[in-house]
């Protein structure tokens, strides 16, 4: 129902839009739409599951940043880009393994992991870069392909986006393996005695989470030609609050990735409405702030009367 509710509104507001401006349902606002929410919806994909076993994760910006810096570091370095984005996805999962080390081995919670992690990881892309953005004009077309790319006409960004979709939703849906995060999410100490690995659970979710931000990181590598070290710096907000409004519990236990999708895509067309309508940059900010007090409000009562049954 949380889903058919996004629809309906997003509806609305397409509906609204479509007699405020007429530039909003043009083919062109459309796929700027899509293509500005798809590299992103990866991560969101991460956070949800994260969020559905009770954790979170702060630093998948600055994860996303890393993968843009190692990769195009490794290839001005003389290595082939697609050895290069390997890598560079296997060094976000490291970092994805430490904040789940830090969870399951030592004790701490992932607000508090992934926030220290955010730090250590934006420093880490500064002290590889020295503070420079690195121009990566010189990648192989067939790299570029994959960020700038179409396949009859549909951009190569969008399909790899709604392949990952479409596997992590079908997973969460009918995998066996995923029931566990639902549980460990829902009733820790429950799954726990019912012989679940809680800890090896919420530890391979994390690194889940940051390989997919080291994936978005590469695609936004050959969508751009660049490595920024200060890209991402806010991302984890609008992912968060995506998942967030698309359903899933801060408390763990529930979650849709097609929730989540719906959550980023109503972001992206109130972001699209503000900029059309001429809006300033500083009230769009307190526009999604409120959304995003609106959905966290909404899911503590939906939490609270669950309870009192």
């Amino acid at each position: 129902m949380r889903e058919a509710g996004l629809l309906l509104i997003i509806a609305a507001l397409c509906a609204v839009m479509s007699v405020a401006s007429p530039h909003f349902l043009t083919v062109d606002n459309v796929r700027a739409m899509l293509l500005s929410f798809s590299i992103e919806g990866i991560v969101v994909v991460g956070m949800t599951v994260l969020l559905i076993v009770g954790g979170i994760d702060l630093s998948v910006g600055s994860v996303v940043c890393l993968a843009m810096v190692v990769t195009g570091k490794l290839f001005l370095m003389g290595l082939d880009p697609w050895s290069a984005s390997v890598l560079a996805i296997a060094a976000c999962a490291l970092v994805g393994a430490a904040i789940g080390g830090c969870v399951s081995g030592i004790g701490l919670s992932h607000f508090i992991a992934s926030l220290a992690f955010m730090v250590i990881v934006r420093g880490l892309c500064l002290a590889l870069t020295q503070g420079t953005p690195q121009s990566l004009f010189a990648l192989p077309a067939g790299f570029k392909f994959i960020g700038q790319g179409a396949v009859a006409g549909v951009p190569v960004v969008i399909l790899i986006f709604l392949a990952v979709v479409a596997l992590s939703d079908l997973a969460l849906r009918r995998a066996t393996v995923m029931r566990r995060v639902f549980y460990t999410g829902s009733n820790e100490k429950a799954a726990l005695y019912s012989g679940i690995r809680t800890g090896r659970v919420k530890f391979w979710v994390t690194v889940l989470c940051a390989a997919l931000a080291g994936l978005a990181g590469v695609i936004y590598t050959a969508r751009f030609g660049a490595a920024t070290p200060t890209f991402g710096a806010g991302m984890e907000l609008n992912v968060i609050a995506a998942v967030v409004i698309g359903g899933a519990s801060l408390k763990g236990g529930s979650g849709t990735v097609l929730g989540a999708v719906l959550g980023l895509a109503l972001l992206s067309v109130v972001t699209s409405s503000l900029i059309l309508l001429d809006v300033s940059p500083y009230w769009q900010d307190m526009i999604k702030g409120a959304i995003l007090l609106a959905a966290v409000t909404i899911d503590h009562l939906l939490n609270v009367r669950k309870a009192s049954r």
